[in-house]
């Protein structure tokens, strides 16, 4: 992202013991103006426990420097304020509550702005679902809204059974000659603000802890941790990126590992850690959610090389349209290497690479039976093209249609097509996407004539994060030039954010 957070700018909650940050990464508004200080933050939160006591939840707010106003505080010395309000309610009750000022470091020069400044909170709580609401302001920019956001976050740490605190990554570590607020089992642990890699990150070092394996397994038992990297996408272990490591059982377990990424190529992946008993079978386990870039790494063509698929479904299609076709249509669940080769594989007249490439793609996704998954998913993509194409996309082609096959169908779809103050729009709801919960899709078209609804936010993991989403909605009669006045929703009588937060 090419921020530099210092350190020593860090604010802290004295009382705290441990920082274990499971990201949530919210990206800010960019709508407010003046176009290069509109506030950029984001916000991490953790769960963890230390057992037989109560659970926590940590918060991490990381703020970059270059979208924020400093404000003369004394002659030549600059200082830009954050406010934060964070609370935690559980129904109509408050459990939690604060409201803080964040400041930055003092600068002497505004124009050389490299750095971003971070806050930590921690939040002691009994375990249950919270809802947490989050406010987060410039203080020194009057000219833009404050972002305010929710988010579900569960305390689930009862003292007979085993479980993963949150996943942390490092950004780096050191022997504490010190102990501060970063200290944990004689390190000071630097955490990775974003859980995004960029081709210069070639470890990937990340810090976790599992608790009441000696309660569950007994004392000087051992039980297999496992640690490894998946594609998003599909949910398959990628080659060479699986981990096994033999622990003795303990009150808490503290993992703090490294993974060599070099060569892992450009995509959305998720780290899967798990803790197995001496039959293999899972107890826990728990996974993080980061992002890669690595352009250099290209779609590994030895997957391919003698790939013999005589007498295979791919071996039947023969046609280089329907081979195309067939290609073109796996990109809701490609990753992006994949996607990439297959665009420039699609443009070729290479029908027995086309056919190798595609009996791969579904044998790497289902080895037992390849063919069985191609059926499956070519009747979904009928399905797709049937509800959601227009003039000029197949149905795969459409937001829609893409979230649709990558996510299956939503649990409940909230729509408005006639509102008059609002463009058509959409609220696709998922009760749970793999480990997510509660997540959801806004779509909207702003042409009348078109079945083109385009994606304009989502909460889930890798998709388009927009928390001013119904300025795009409300476009329609409220340009969103005036930002002090724009938002009006209730006075019209709009039903988007009703039913953004209860879709029925």
């Amino acid at each position: 992202m090419g921020y530099v957070f210092n350190p020593l700018a860090i604010q802290t909650d004295e009382t705290m013991k441990k920082i274990i940050v499971l990201f949530l990464v919210l990206v800010l508004s960019q709508s407010a103006f003046p176009a290069d200080k509109s506030l950029r933050a984001f916000l991490s939160y953790a769960t963890f426990t230390v057992p037989g006591d109560k659970s926590t939840i940590e918060t991490y707010l990381a703020v970059d420097g270059k979208s924020v106003i400093f404000k003369e505080q004394s002659p030549g010395n600059f200082q830009a304020s954050i406010e934060v309000t964070l609370l935690f309610k559980q129904a109509d009750t408050i459990s939690s509550f604060s409201k803080y000022e964040l400041l930055s470091p003092v600068i002497q020069d505004t124009s050389k702005i490299d750095f971003g400044f971070i806050d930590f909170q921690r939040y002691a709580l009994v375990d249950g679902d919270y809802e947490m609401e989050i406010q987060i302001a410039d203080l020194n920019n009057s000219s833009e809204l404050p972002f305010k956001t929710t988010e579900v976050v569960q305390l689930n740490y009862p003292d007979d059974k085993m479980a993963f605190s949150g996943i942390q990554f490092v950004d780096s570590y050191k022997k504490s000659e010190t102990p501060t607020i970063i200290t944990k089992n004689g390190l000071d642990i630097i955490p990775l603000v974003f859980n995004f890699f960029h081709e210069s990150k070639t470890t990937l070092t990340f810090y976790t802890e599992i608790y009441n394996s000696d309660k569950v397994l007994g004392d000087d038992a051992m039980f297999l941790l496992s640690y490894s990297i998946q594609s998003y996408e599909n949910k398959t272990k990628m080659q060479d990126y699986f981990f096994n490591k033999r622990l003795n059982t303990e009150n808490v377990n503290v993992i703090l590992n490294s993974i060599d990424i070099k060569d892992l190529p450009s995509g959305n992946y998720i780290l899967t850690v798990e803790a197995r008993d001496r039959e293999n079978k899972l107890i826990c386990s728990n996974e993080m959610f980061f992002q890669r870039s690595n352009p250099t790494i290209q779609y590994n063509l030895n997957d391919l090389a003698g790939l013999n698929i005589e007498n295979t479904f791919a071996s039947r299609i023969t046609k280089i349209d329907s081979l195309r076709e067939s290609i073109r249509s796996l990109d809701p669940l490609s990753n992006e290497v994949e996607r990439d080769y297959a665009n420039n594989l699609s443009k070729s007249d290479d029908i027995k690479t086309m056919q190798q490439y595609l009996f791969n793609f579904w044998y790497k996704r289902n080895n037992a039976d390849p063919e069985s998954a191609y059926k499956t998913y070519c009747f979904e993509v009928k399905k797709a093209d049937k509800s959601f194409k227009t003039q000029t996309k197949r149905g795969y082609e459409t937001d829609r249609g893409r979230v649709y096959l990558q996510y299956g169908a939503p649990d409940q779809i909230a729509d408005s097509h006639n509102e008059p103050a609002a463009y058509p729009f959409e609220i696709w709801q998922y009760y749970q996407l793999g480990k997510q919960r509660n997540k959801r899709f806004v779509f909207c078209t702003q042409d009348m004539g078109t079945n083109d609804f385009i994606l304009i936010h989502s909460d889930a993991y890798g998709e388009l994060s927009n928390y001013h989403w119904q300025e795009d909605v409300y476009k329609r009669v409220w340009p969103g030039d005036d930002v002090d006045n724009f938002y009006q929703e209730d006075s019209w009588g709009s039903k988007a954010t009703e039913f953004y937060e209860n879709p029925r």
